[in-house]
């Protein structure tokens, strides 16, 4: 499988469907044991989920000689790169070396992205008018907030890099799946499987809840025991109802 190659939509609903903390599961399952971003929180708790592949972007800090407010007769930066050939469904990593001094997006910036179809961004630095993207139907994750443009202490240098996230490596193409616990990233080769199988640890940990919920013990419920197993399948030939 190509890392390039775009996401079913069965992929894309199974990880909507379940949590960060599950799908971690699934990657420590299989050896990964450093892929889960902390430290970064959705400006817009409403808008968390988030799915996609990352499209990287990364700065490094600044220096006076070489960086200067833009004007329009400036060259192409990597930032605008990003902003505008990012791919529709993508995830904008934005990789600064955690510099909160100055915010890596604002408002506008960021409305662009959400209008041209990105799946969202996520960035280790900082964001300015977090007010403003805090009300936007649009997963923007990020460490801090800051006022100063991004050119009073960061340079833009390339796009489509590796990166280190919050200590976690994003190569172009991992797939970033972000929730309110903050974000994972997959490998794209991994995607489809690790998915599936955080779908079904998901359902089943949901028909566990119901168990424990109705007062029964957690030894033979979590992890389920052959009996708990045979009522889980029971639950499922039956639409899944709410109350068990």
């Amino acid at each position: 499988m190509s890392i390039s190659a775009p996401l079913s939509a069965e992929t894309i609903k199974n990880f909507l469907y379940a949590s960060t903390a599950t799908i971690s599961m699934q990657m420590l399952k299989r050896g990964f044991r450093n892929c889960a971003v902390s430290g970064v929180k959705p400006l817009n708790p409403k808008a968390a989920r988030m799915v996609g592949p990352a499209f990287t972007l990364r700065y490094i800090p600044c220096r006076e000689d070489l960086d200067k407010p833009p004007s329009p007769s400036d060259p192409p930066s990597p930032q605008r790169t990003a902003i505008e050939e990012s791919p529709a469904g993508s995830v904008l990593v934005i990789g600064t070396e955690g510099n909160l001094k100055s915010g890596t997006l604002g408002d506008i910036l960021a409305l662009r992205l959400k209008v041209r179809g990105l799946a969202g961004v996520l960035s280790d630095g900082a964001m300015r008018d977090s007010p403003v993207i805090g009300k936007f139907d649009f997963p923007v994750y990020c460490a801090a907030a800051a006022a100063p443009p991004s050119m009073a202490n960061l340079r833009p240098v390339e796009t489509q890099v590796p990166l280190g996230m919050c200590g976690v490596p994003v190569y172009p193409g991992d797939i970033v799946v972000a929730d309110e616990d903050g974000a994972v990233i997959v490998p794209r080769q991994l995607a489809d499987e690790v998915a599936r199988d955080s779908f079904e640890q998901e359902r089943l940990e949901k028909f566990v809840a119901i168990r424990v919920g109705k007062g029964h013990p957690i030894e033979g419920t979590y992890p389920p025991n052959d009996e708990t197993k045979r009522l889980y399948q029971a639950w499922i030939k039956a639409g899944e109802p709410a109350g068990g």
